[in-house]
């Protein structure tokens, strides 16, 4: 009447892979995503973190948002930018983006 089932009850269960082995591909992609994503983010995150301690009056900076300017003073928070002989702005320290002036590369 059921032969499909009469057959299902006598196969014998499928092994089952141990709990590392089905862990592996998980672990893997982790490393991954460890090491192409995160790794790279946390350095450059302390770079500028770095560069933004080190910041002293009369560097050219520009900000994240493209300003491009000479820093006048500096507060924990707030750096002042002179833009050209009459223009000052304040910007949040964190706004600023990187330094830019004379800088040497070799070829």
């Amino acid at each position: 009447m059921f032969p499909t089932l009469a057959f299902a009850e006598g196969a014998a269960p499928a092994a089952q892979p141990a709990a590392f082995q089905s862990m592996i591909p998980l672990l893997l992609m982790v490393l991954i995503f460890y090491f192409l994503l995160i790794r790279p983010q946390m350095k450059k995150t302390k770079e500028h973190k770095a560069m933004l301690e080190a910041l002293k009056v009369g560097d050219r900076v520009v900000t994240s948002g493209g300003i491009h300017g000479e820093l006048k003073a500096i507060t924990p928070d707030v750096v002042t930018l002179q833009l050209d002989d009459k223009v000052r702005i304040k910007v949040d320290r964190s706004a600023v983006s990187r330094k830019i002036g004379v800088e040497t590369t070799s070829s």
